[in-house]
């Protein structure tokens, strides 16, 4: 793919004005390090509260760094140092909270390698064991465009009557946090916000391949992954006559891409994406990835981890939750995936994946009262379950034994391919979500020719295309979509729910509407639908082929528990 230079008209303005100063040698918006300076030294200072992290800033370049960017919003200096003791110096500086090493420290559930088998999972299942996937055996009774049929997920939040009352409103903005959007996709085009769309990241060639863009920065309307892309269509996919919509079809995607191609996170773009959300004025940010290269990052670290890993550990936690909070006093309401790790989070198994980035994993052992997976377990954010069609909670997502904790605050459809065990569904591509999907992905993946006709492997993948005659000012014709699962797929269910709070209740503001995450939270809390535990409080996946490690233990309440917090996200309750 040809690569291009693009620069955001504005862009450079409306992060200054957001408290993050960009130094003049940077080059870019985000002034992003590439993959070479990241190897040499690239790292993040984390000034202490109340600290002056621009004179911080100040003294690191007098010392010889290079400073690339001054978050002065939440104290995050990103800089490029040939220092062999940076690290030790800056620790030992007055104001310093933190330093960590500026690289990948996140990637999306379902896109990294393991957790790919998750929410592809269709892809890597023998046909011989698959149930028969009928590509017009519709999953649901939901709809409004011509794809709605198998959206059962919108039925199960009662997106339908919702509709009936409000499709959204376009005053409310939702934050894709993730590995960016297709704003030429004709399902999301008409609702996506090229203007204030922020790209945060810069290709890394050692984990995103080549560059497809002369600067390694791709476009803010551009998703070579289709994690992103899918997240945005289930929040706001139009209801325009083709393809399908969205929880709120009518309210805006702004694209704050936090994500490499690959589906790794960095530290630094994921806080400055968080802190452009807040003084942007977005109302809603979907989060649908967790923070690495540690799967539980912990204070003092796991007793396996080096000192360094530790400080880095602590570094992460405490810039995340100043980010995290900082966006919520701007009045954002966060939303996160809850992992797919089929983890009790008040009682994590030992963690065998971790660092995966940068270093050789090693077995950890995890203490709940000190380790955390971030984002779904920081300050103010809503940790969504995930459920297949059946109402059962899906084989892979985390759950808590904690049952008052605020790990998890509701589950949502997340869809599970091994649900229907026993009748002509199991195994199916309907099992899981259909939204939209980036065509350029599907046709490196061989799902889609050249021409842009589904292939033998689409088909099989259940790849669906739609077409229209007027599409949308800068979009495509033709559009595509494709099935995954995962609470990456749950967490934008609750994400639309949300901006239809915000359409039905919100106040009006100077820029448009807005809603206090607080209320936001109690309302979506009291008009959840009850979902009980299963019988006996044990859910086993044995049928399902899963081991005993899958087994998960629900506590609680009919209204309130383990597997689905206050219960499953209500559409239709929450605009009354």
């Amino acid at each position: 793919m040809q690569r291009t230079r693009f620069y955001a008209a504005g862009a450079a303005a409306a992060i200054a004005a957001s408290g993050l100063a960009v130094a003049a040698t940077a080059g870019t918006a985000s002034a992003a390090p590439t993959a070479e300076r990241a190897a040499a030294g690239s790292y993040v200072v984390l000034a202490r509260e109340g600290a002056d992290a621009q004179a911080i800033a100040d003294r690191l370049a007098a010392g010889g760094a290079r400073i690339t960017s001054v978050n002065t919003d939440i104290g995050l200096i990103s800089l490029d140092t040939t220092s062999s003791t940076f690290v030790d110096d800056t620790s030992r500086m007055d104001g310093v909270q933190g330093v960590a090493r500026d690289r990948a420290i996140g990637r999306s559930p379902g896109v990294a390698p393991r957790p790919s088998d998750v929410e592809k999972e269709n892809r890597v299942t023998p046909a011989a064991e698959r149930g028969t996937s009928d590509s017009d055996r519709a999953g649901g009774k939901y709809s409004g465009d011509p794809l709605d049929r198998w959206l059962w997920g919108m039925d199960m939040i009662k997106a339908g009557a919702a509709h009936q009352k409000t499709l959204g409103d376009k005053r409310v903005r939702v934050g894709i946090l993730d590995t960016g959007v297709d704003g030429r996709h004709p399902d999301l085009a008409a609702n996506f916000d090229r203007r204030l769309s922020r790209n945060f990241t810069t290709d890394m060639t050692d984990v995103d391949g080549e560059c497809e863009y002369t600067s390694c920065k791709d476009p803010n309307n551009v998703d070579d992954n289709g994690h992103g892309t899918h997240v945005a269509g289930t929040i706001a996919a139009a209801m325009n006559g083709m393809g399908l919509s969205g929880v709120a079809p009518k309210a805006t995607i702004v694209n704050i891409r936090g994500g490499q191609d690959s589906g790794y996170f960095f530290l630094r773009p994921v806080s400055h994406a968080l802190t452009y959300a807040a003084n942007t004025g977005l109302d809603v940010v979907n989060m649908s990835f967790y923070v690495d290269p540690w799967l539980y990052n912990c204070t003092g670290g796991a007793p396996e981890d080096t000192p360094a890993q530790a400080r880095e550990q602590e570094t992460v936690i405490a810039t995340m939750n100043r980010a995290l909070k900082y966006a919520t006093s701007k009045n954002v309401t966060l939303v996160a995936a809850l992992g797919n790790q089929h983890d009790d989070l008040a009682k994590p198994r030992q963690d065998v994946s971790s660092p995966d980035y940068g270093a050789e994993p090693h077995r950890r052992t995890i203490f709940n009262s000190r380790c955390v997976t971030v984002p779904t377990e920081g300050p103010n954010v809503l940790g969504i379950s995930s459920l297949g069609p059946s109402g059962t909670k899906s084989d892979f997502s985390n759950y808590t034994t904690e049952v008052y904790s605020t790990e998890i605050e509701f589950s949502a459809p997340g869809g599970w391919y091994r649900d229907g065990f026993g009748t002509a569904s199991y195994r199916t591509n309907e099992n899981m979500i259909l939204s939209s999907a980036p065509r350029r992905v599907l046709q490196a993946e061989g799902a889609v020719d050249p021409k842009g006709n589904i292939t033998p492997l689409g088909k099989e993948l259940g790849v669906k295309k739609a077409c229209t005659a007027n599409p949308a000012p800068g979009a495509d014709r033709c559009g595509f979509y494709q099935y995954l699962q995962g609470t990456s797929m749950a967490a934008p269910h609750a994400t639309g729910v949300a901006a239809l709070a915000v359409s039905a209740h919100g106040h009006k503001s100077a820029d448009g509407l807005t809603m206090k995450p607080g209320a936001v939270r109690w309302l979506m809390a009291q008009t959840a639908t009850d979902h009980a535990c299963p019988a006996g409080g044990v859910q086993e996946y044995v049928n399902e082929d899963r081991d005993e490690t899958y087994t998960a233990i629900c506590r609680g309440t009919t209204d309130r528990n383990g597997f689905n917090g206050f219960g499953i996200v209500n559409a239709n309750g929450v605009v009354r």
